[in-house]
């Protein structure tokens, strides 16, 4: 088994110059992502199962997120976020985690600039252009306008992140502040309205079919709730790195706990069951117009802020991630390098093309999201489990927070409950359609990738250490 080598320590540092609520502000994502997931839950689950099961997925990530408070403020300079957690907690035991974590963590972060933009311009298309039909046939890959915007916008926000973590911030409010219009109109109008009707909606959860049927819904939740944890990555950069990052992680935990459970049954009562089976992809456009209005080019909108807020959090956080992940020689080291502005530059680079081409080649990147669900969930197993570990391996560490003492089995049982979810969820194909063995054995060799790489990493580091310790000749 390779061993982790120590070379001289890396000089590179994130500038700090955020508060809590620039990454309460980063957090608002994961109600974006919910209005894109909203309604195949409640067509499969029925509006009360879809609002229960959307809560408990959330108490989870409260438990899980309250946990990475007092990790976060163990290491208040890292910026790999949970990743670095894992990778702190297994290195003795089993250093391959490391790779395993970070990996499992970047790539559904990454590649979500390709997924994103994909669906905005099919939007675009849909809403503005439903004629232009035009294809270009360029050998093995075809481009058509969707595909032709989905490249726009993904080069639109390399720029916004190559400018700078404060321009980065004001786009985030920006779009922040517009998603604040379908989330007003989606949880409070549906309550003032005639057609709101809560008695209609439907449990669709019995016995042990239901049971399973939970869990796997519960592992394709968990991208959204459990997303929160994006605030911890920001932990070098917020300017008290202790106060901030808690703040941030409770404030996102309390909000998205209430917005992720009132609105299955706000919207979901206002549009019917049988609407919402209908189209459950843009059922909620015609909710939107019927609340204010004539407006579906608002509400088209509001969903393209929505979709561009997603992706503005998605770049900034994998690129500091994997920034950390060249800095810490998890992977190459050359990409964990800052330009003169404290941007991870070439981190961004490897973005830019990887997504380019996710976008271009796959066009409908469906094994790249069971990958990076897979991966992700993995990765909050050994983050959640290293809380137990770092407790038993370093009891005097420094932790400005210390949870009280009945968070460590919590922890052991969050642990053993999303190892669960991992073992239905990610075979539960039949269930919802969510992926295949295909796309699970995909899964498996790019998380198997990353730790061939790290491997290899590991031993030129080796190498160059000997060779700075052999006297020179």
């Amino acid at each position: 088994m390779a061993e982790q080598v120590a070379l001289p320590e890396q000089t590179e540092q994130l500038p700090k110059k955020m508060r809590w609520f620039d990454g309460f502000a980063m957090s608002m994502t994961m109600p974006a992502a919910l209005i894109a997931t909203l309604g195949a839950s409640v067509a499969d689950l029925g509006g009360w199962g879809a609002a229960v099961l959307w809560a408990i997925s959330m108490l989870i990530a409260m438990g899980v997120n309250w946990i990475y408070t007092e990790l976060a403020t163990m290491f208040p300079e890292s910026s790999g976020g949970i990743s670095h957690y894992a990778a702190e907690a297994w290195k003795k035991r089993a250093p391959w985690v490391a790779p395993l974590a970070s990996v499992g963590y970047w790539l559904p972060w990454g590649t979500n600039l390709a997924t994103y933009g994909a669906v905005t311009g099919a939007l675009v298309q849909a809403q503005w252009f439903p004629e232009s039909t035009w294809t270009m046939d360029l050998g093995p890959i075809t481009l058509n306008l969707p595909i032709a915007i989905g490249i726009a916008v993904i080069l639109f926000m390399y720029l916004v992140n190559v400018i700078g973590v404060r321009f980065t911030m004001a786009f985030v409010y920006i779009t922040a502040g517009i998603l604040m219009i379908p989330l007003f109109a989606f949880i409070v109008l549906p309550l003032f309205s005639g057609e709101w009707r809560p008695a209609e909606l439907t449990w669709n959860l019995h016995g042990m079919e239901g049971l399973h049927k939970a869990l796997v819904w519960l592992y394709i939740m968990a991208w959204t709730t459990f997303g929160i944890e994006v605030c911890a990555t920001f932990a070098p950069e917020y300017r008290d790195s202790v106060k901030d990052t808690t703040k941030a992680i409770k404030a996102a935990v309390l909000f998205c706990l209430g917005v992720f459970f009132l609105i299955p049954i706000t919207l979901g009562g206002y549009a019917g069951e049988a609407a919402i089976q209908a189209d459950p992809a843009t059922f909620f456009v015609d909710s939107f117009a019927s609340l204010i209005g004539g407006a579906a080019d608002v509400m088209v909108l509001c969903l393209i802020a929505s979709l561009l807020l997603i992706m503005t959090t998605s770049v900034a956080d994998a690129s500091r991630v994997l920034f950390m992940m060249g800095k810490t020689g998890i992977t190459v080291r050359s990409v964990g390098k800052l330009n003169r502005r404290g941007v991870p530059i070439r981190a961004l680079n490897v973005m830019l093309v990887l997504n380019i081409v996710v976008l271009v080649v796959l066009q409908s990147p469906l094994a790249i999201i069971v990958t990076g669900n897979l991966g992700y969930i993995l990765t909050h197993i050994f983050a959640v489990s290293g809380f137990f570990m770092l407790r038993k391996d370093r009891p005097n560490a420094v932790r400005p927070i210390k949870l009280a003492r009945w968070f460590v089995p919590l922890s052991l049982f969050l642990t053993a409950f999303m190892v669960l979810i991992l073992v239905v969820g990610a075979t539960g194909f039949s269930v919802t359609g969510y992926g295949g063995y295909k796309e699970l054995a995909i899964a498996l060799g790019v998380l198997a990738t990353g730790v061939v790489m790290w491997f290899f990493v590991q031993k030129s580091d080796a190498r160059k250490a000997q060779e700075s310790e052999s006297p020179t000749r």
